[in-house]
């Protein structure tokens, strides 16, 4: 089930569960295929870091680079970058004990969060590896989206109210707080080249439900059918939205595809009973996580086959 806000203590945790054990394979460098809701073929493609006890992918690029974090043997946790060709770099911001490295951008650039001794704080790692580290207005500043301009999206936590909102840090570092009408918390996950933005919001009863935020800064909210808790997390340049929703009894979760005219799609990868798709790319590949039947979770990558169509390109 997707978690619910309005608490402090879920926002360290709440970004995603984690993954395990899983096959290195190559992610091909060549994901450009374009974006139909008619797939003819899908292929999945799992991996881990080196040295990782449990691995989390959580963004990829126009060019199949994909970044995450990663646990290690003794339990600290560290971003990674996988490149088109399956080889791993990985990094922690200056100071960092826990590394959750959580969107990549066209030119390579990473958003994510860390924490230190003090408090959890927002990054931008560069292509030639250097850090920006940056905090929204109150506490806990965690992004998790990064556009090929580098406007990056995320949420933070605000003592005063005692509760969640979104924010938008333009690359100047200007800072813009928001929420959707109603809610009573607020978690922005993805950011297209345009500034569009999804997530989800809790309402008074802490149901989840999905959002999307124009560049003009309104906003329209949605659901798949049968929603108990909707929790989109990647758009890309063309508006599709993928995510995940639990269904009504609870008992597990789908990944979901939204088109831009609002219809859904539903999917699973072979052998899952919990499906959480991460990120889109302008190509249609989705990565995210999956839980089999034994309680164990792997990463995904789900890549549509579809020929003699017209790419509909995400830039991020």
């Amino acid at each position: 089930m997707t978690t619910h806000l309005l608490n402090s203590a879920h926002i360290a945790p709440l970004v995603r569960r984690k993954v395990v054990l899983a096959l290195c394979l190559l992610l091909p460098c060549t994901l450009g295929l374009s974006f139909s809701a008619a797939a003819q073929e899908v292929t999945y493609i799992t991996f881990d870091p080196p040295g990782s006890t449990f691995t989390q992918p959580y963004s990829i690029n126009r060019e199949g680079a994909i970044t995450g974090y990663y646990d290690d043997a003794q339990g600290y946790r560290h971003g990674f970058l996988r490149a088109c060709d399956g080889s791993f770099t990985t990094f922690d911001p200056p100071g960092s004990f826990y590394t959750l490295a959580t969107a990549i951008n066209a030119r390579g650039e990473i958003a994510g969060y860390y924490q230190d001794q003090t408090a959890t704080h927002g990054f931008l790692r560069s292509r030639d590896g250097t850090f920006t580290t940056f905090d929204a207005p109150g506490c806990c500043t965690e992004p998790n989206s990064i556009n090929r301009e580098g406007t990056i999206s995320g949420y933070y936590f605000d003592y005063s109210g005692n509760v969640v909102h979104g924010f938008l840090r333009a690359r100047d570092g200007t800072i813009t707080s928001f929420d959707p009408p109603g809610a009573a918390g607020t978690l922005p996950q993805s950011i297209n080249q345009v500034g569009a933005i999804t997530g989800y919001y809790a309402d008074a009863q802490s149901v989840n439900h999905g959002f999307l935020r124009a560049p003009d800064g309104t906003f329209t909210t949605f659901d798949p059918p049968g929603a108990a808790n909707t929790d989109p997390t990647g758009i890309n340049q063309a508006g599709y939205i993928t995510g995940d929703d639990s269904y009504a009894n609870g008992a597990t979760a789908y990944g979901f595809l939204r088109s831009p005219d609002g219809t859904f799609i539903t999917f699973d990868p072979p052998g899952s009973v919990l499906t959480k798709p991460a990120s889109i790319n302008s190509a249609g590949a989705i990565t995210g996580w999956y839980q089999d039947a034994n309680f164990i979770e792997h990463g995904f990558v789900r890549i549509e086959d579809k020929r003699d169509e017209d790419e509909q390109g995400d830039k991020n």
